[in-house]
């Protein structure tokens, strides 16, 4: 009894009318189907079918004159179809199986053993094979497309680190184009070599790993501090590939470390405001002794005259660091008004140009015109004026290159400071904007704690990258310009 519910559209190709009409019999014996068969008498003649017309099945004649049915079935491909092929040969060749299979026709029958039974058995198997694809891909498509739409960074990658697969995040994140990120290993994003080895080993030798903290570049050479979780898995074929997430980190990091910064800044300042209390006691007790002394001591009484004015010279010098010290810890008074950077650093630059020459630097700076911005210029330009100062010492005489740049991205203002000095250890780093902390001979580390108070008042930030033997490069980021 025939199923009429369903009529399955068939594409029969087979330049021998004889071989068709009698194919044609054995699916017309066929009782449980309904066929709406398309008979197609060449190579051609087939493509042109396939290019005009859907089908739900396919039977391909492997001898299509010049032609095989395996270059019918890549020319299918090519234009799209999509329904399962069965290849036809008048004698079995396993290499052509193999090849059929590996091209993607579904299954592969000779002539001379066809009959309605092993037909229908074939056609049964290839359209629930077909739907069972159609179904995952379908799948695939979906979930594909939730991958797509997310904001994770997700990828696959081969065991060598090539991406197989990354959401548009991951693109996105590193600055890259598609095609770009495709031609590179995943490995290669990473900023330090150790932190790549070790990354590498752990996957190797226990298949996971989580949470793994590591500086990444990006294709325009910005760092970011990210999250990596990644592990082994095995794809349908039972290949081995490494699936990972890349969790961006970077604003979290810099939220910590100025919070972290804010909550050593506040101590030091109450520890300050104490310490200048507690010192300007027994200063002032000291004073009003001085004072004392010389109405009792005579006129002729230069010796000790000459020592009072030692005590009270070096009173004064105690009572002028205590004022220096408070400065730097309070909050700094701010008057805005608007300036461009450009105008900010040329003029803080034309402070600083006479130890430029003098140690014969190469300057160079990089003004995006126009990028207006509310400052206290007197105050910015001290801040600048320091982080400047520090670099041209930092750099070795008639070797040096200080970099100077502005740039505005949405609604940000940014100022780039760089040299390539004697870098900064990361120990360094963690303690640079402490007040007294120094690693000159000659300083007593107020500078760019005076610095940071100025900045941070400015509701902006600072943000410092530095390599041994390489240079340092202060980024300050603000955001009131519009």
């Amino acid at each position: 009894m025939r199923d009429n519910t369903t009529i399955i559209k068939l594409l029969l190709v087979d330049d021998d009318e004889d071989d068709f009409l009698l194919t044609k019999d054995y699916l017309s014996d066929i009782e449980t189907q309904q066929f709406e068969i398309d008979w197609a008498f060449s190579f051609d003649n087939a493509v042109e079918k396939i290019k005009n017309k859907q089908y739900d099945l396919c039977f391909f004649d492997f001898l299509l004159g010049s032609k095989t049915g395996l270059d019918l079935l890549k020319a299918g491909t090519d234009h799209g179809l999509k329904a399962p092929v069965i290849l036809l040969t008048g004698k079995g060749d396993k290499r052509i199986d193999v090849e059929a299979m590996s091209l993607g026709a579904f299954d592969y029958l000779v002539k001379s053993d066809l009959d309605a039974d092993k037909l229908e058995r074939c056609i049964r198997y290839a359209l629930e094979r077909a739907n069972t694809l159609s179904t995952l891909r379908e799948s695939e498509r979906k979930y594909r497309n939730i991958f797509d739409q997310t904001k994770e960074a997700i990828f696959t990658a081969r065991l060598d680190g090539t991406f197989n697969y990354f959401t548009p995040s991951t693109a996105e994140l590193f600055g890259y184009t598609e095609e770009e990120l495709y031609r590179l290993k995943s490995y290669s994003v990473f900023v330090h070599a150790a932190d790549r080895r070790q990354f590498i080993n752990k996957l190797e030798s226990e298949g996971e790993i989580s949470d793994f903290e590591v500086l990444l570049e990006t294709k325009f050479g910005e760092k970011k501090q990210c999250s990596i979780h990644c592990n082994r898995q095995l794809d349908s074929d039972g290949n081995p590939y490494y699936l990972g997430i890349i969790h961006d980190i970077t604003a979290r990091k810099k939220d910590e470390r100025d919070s972290l910064l804010y909550q050593k800044m506040a101590a030091t300042g109450r520890l300050v405001r104490t310490l200048a209390h507690e010192v300007r006691n027994p200063l002032t007790n000291i004073n009003l002794s001085i004072e004392q002394m010389e109405v009792d001591f005579e006129e002729d009484a230069e010796d000790a005259k000459f020592f009072i004015d030692i005590i009270r010279r070096n009173s004064q010098r105690i009572n002028d660091l205590i004022s220096e010290l408070l400065n730097t810890s309070r909050p700094s008074e701010v008057t805005f008004s608007r300036y461009t950077l450009q105008e900010i650093l040329d003029s803080t630059i034309e402070q600083a140009i006479d130890r430029i020459n003098l140690k014969n630097i190469q300057l160079i700076t990089d003004y995006s015109s126009d990028i207006w911005i509310d400052v206290d210029k007197a105050k910015i330009q001290i801040a600048l004026l320091n982080i400047i100062i520090n670099a041209v010492e930092a750099m070795k005489e008639g070797e040096g290159i200080l970099i100077i740049k502005a740039t505005q991205r949405s609604k940000f203002a940014i100022v780039t400071i760089e040299d390539n000095g004697v870098g900064i250890s990361q120990e360094h780093i963690d303690r640079l904007f402490e007040p007294y902390f120094t690693s000159k001979n000659n300083g007593i580390g107020l500078g760019l704690a005076a610095t940071l108070n100025i900045i941070q008042s400015h509701k902006a930030r600072v943000e410092v990258d530095s390599e041994l033997e390489k240079g340092t490069k202060f980024t300050i980021t603000f955001t009131q310009v519009s």
